[in-house]
């Protein structure tokens, strides 16, 4: 099981990619077809009798029916709807937060001059949110599967909330050099914030999706989270046209500290919906939070995941590489297009240039239910990386023409966000069981930022080596983009597993079963009193039930899934209880 994601022969290596594909594609299935495909059909369960996931649901359902997820709704409605979205949509500032700074670059630029351009400040308050990112995906990841995933998602709309403020509002120093120190501090503590969401919101957004038709859950995951950060990028380039209206070019310092401090106003409300949220069914009862440390899995997860884990953190390092450099330095690339032109107009251009993001999250969610994450993303990062190429070798020509230049720009970012924008993160919460989602989708998210980081960095530097040497600063930087998105079209391809509508709970079952046949006790999973309060109304609820005594402990009603001794044991004693209000832990154990 360790290297089951690994190519066993030529012919898997080369073909199995194909041959994953058909369990992929839903474009061409009936509703019915993919129930039968689905983990909470009861056929799909009596094909796969006898997992360890099967019999810790039957030992909660004496039924029968597996109860470890919520079955899925006939229908998608509203309420089935709202708390991806509440969950989700706190990404909105990620996309908001991380554009304005393209803002407030190029507002520091015209107020400080040589000041701002010559000294390492440029860079530093580009980058350093995304190095703050790192550290909320990695150590949220870890909050989110361990101490309280809902609890870490608070944390984390807190945190947007004053660190913007003091972005905002907050950033001030006795001299330039000190002002430039303390805005950089700020953005450090709000990427902590940022990255909090996507180990805690994003996972979360996944989870209940999950319970969501099969053949519509992909979407919604995609548009309640890159479509949020989407139309948070789209929405950071508008605010600041509008603002230069009002403020005029006289008045940048007052433009800039408005423009952030505006990026309070979505997390403050979503902090009152989320307060009404509850973690996931699903996680309630798999998640590992009341595993001593000493006990926890360390050497069987990273066995079980360190090669899938590995392929989908280099996407998503290729990904944002290359989208929060390019629109880090949107602006800037545009004012060299057009050095001479207004302020308000350059910033117009770049709202037409964000607004690209809009289709390519619309239709790759369509896309990423209708033929697959996997093949969605390979598809859009390869067109990607071919526009990408044929722009920077058509560049002079294109330079001649702005609104020619934005539109092939434009649907170079489209594609981005058709392909592994809307499915990489798809792909992360879906390759992954729910006791670890936190710190796998928060691993993968923070090699991603670190690709940011690095872009951010480099992007820049390799504009002021070529600085004099006619289209070569903006040449280079998209040829190394390009080449780097057909590389992760080719890792998608072959090396990505297959995921399909079931695969949250089928990859649910067979990390349990893994864990069982290494020894792990899987009654430890989920909450105490989740489990066996529902044991203890299944246990009622079958009481009336004849009993077969066919030499098992108590026997066990007519018609059920086979128990084991435990569980037996388990309903015995949960049937000399069953007129107690309160379960004794002791007589069950979850």
């Amino acid at each position: 099981m360790a290297s089951r994601d690994l190519p066993h022969s030529f012919r898997e290596a080369f073909c199995g990619w194909a041959e994953r594909i058909p369990q992929e594609v839903t474009i061409f299935k009936s509703k019915q077809q993919l129930l039968d495909e689905d983990l909470h059909n009861p056929h799909f369960h009596s094909k796969h009798e006898g997992s360890s996931l099967s019999e810790k649901s039957s030992s909660e359902c004496p039924d029968g029916e597996s109860d470890s997820y919520e079955a899925p709704a006939a229908k998608v409605k509203i309420n089935n709807l709202w708390p991806a979205f509440a969950s989700g949509a706190g990404l909105f500032s990620d996309g908001y937060v991380n554009n304005c700074i393209s803002t407030v670059l190029s507002c520091l630029r015209m107020i400080y001059k040589e000041e701002f351009t010559k000294s390492s400040a440029m860079s530093n308050v580009a980058s350093i949110a995304f190095a703050g990112t790192v550290v909320g995906q990695l150590g949220f990841g870890y909050i989110s599967d361990r101490i309280a995933r809902r609890g870490g998602m608070m944390v984390a709309n807190v945190m947007l909330i004053v660190f913007t403020l003091l972005c905002a509002v907050g950033s001030w120093g006795a001299t330039t050099q000190g002002f430039f120190a303390c805005l950089t501090v700020w953005r450090f503590f709000l990427g902590v914030g940022i990255g909090a969401e996507y180990p805690t919101s994003s996972v979360i957004a996944s989870e209940f999706a999950n319970q969501l038709p099969p053949g519509k859950r992909n979407r919604y995951f995609s548009w309640f989270t890159n479509a949020m950060i989407d139309s948070g990028f789209v929405t950071a380039a508008f605010v600041p046209f509008v603002l230069i209206w009002i403020f005029t070019e006289r008045h940048l310092r007052a433009l800039w500290r408005v423009a952030i401090g505006l990026g309070v106003v979505p997390p403050l409300l979503l902090f009152f919906i989320r307060l009404k949220m509850k973690d996931s069914e699903t996680f309630e009862k798999l998640n590992m939070k009341h595993v001593r440390y000493r006990d926890y899995p360390w050497w069987l997860i990273i066995k079980f995941y360190w090669f899938r884990l590995t392929i989908v953190s280099l996407i998503w390092f290729v990904y944002d590489f290359s989208t929060f450099s390019f629109n880090s330095f949107n602006t800037i690339i545009i004012s060299q297009l057009i050095p001479d032109a207004r302020l308000w107009k350059q910033w117009g251009w770049s709202v037409v240039f964000n607004l690209f993001y809009i289709p390519g999250a619309f239709l790759g969610a369509l896309s990423g239910d209708y033929f697959g994450p996997r093949l969605t993303l390979a598809f859009g990062v390869a067109c990607q990386g071919i526009i990408g190429i044929a722009m920077s070798a058509c560049l002079k020509s294109l330079k001649k023409h702005i609104a020619g230049f934005i539109v092939v720009f434009g649907i170079f970012t489209s594609f981005g966000e058709f392909g592994p924008g809307d499915n990489i993160g798809l792909l992360a919460s879906k390759t992954s069981g729910t006791a670890i989602r936190g710190q796998y989708y928060g691993i993968a998210a923070a090699v991603g930022r670190i690709g940011a980081f690095v872009g951010t960095y480099i992007f820049p530097a390799i504009q002021r080596k070529y600085e004099g040497q006619g289209d070569l600063s903006l040449q280079v930087p998209f040829y190394i983009s390009s080449g780097l998105c057909l590389f992760s079209a080719c890792l998608a391809i072959f090396f990505l597993p297959r995921v399909g509508q079931d695969a949250i709970n089928r990859e649910d079952a067979e990390f349990v079963d893994y864990l069982k046949s290494h020894g792990f006790d899987i009654t430890v999973l989920g909450e105490p009193g989740v489990v066996t309060e529902m044991i203890a109304e299944e246990h009622k609820r079958n009481s009336n039930v004849a009993y077969e005594t066919d030499g098992a402990v108590g026997g066990r009603p007519a018609g059920a899934a086979e128990f084991s001794d435990s569980e037996i044991m388990a309903f015995d004693s949960l049937g000399a209880a069953k007129d107690e209000a309160d379960i004794s832990d002791k007589k069950v154990k979850h």
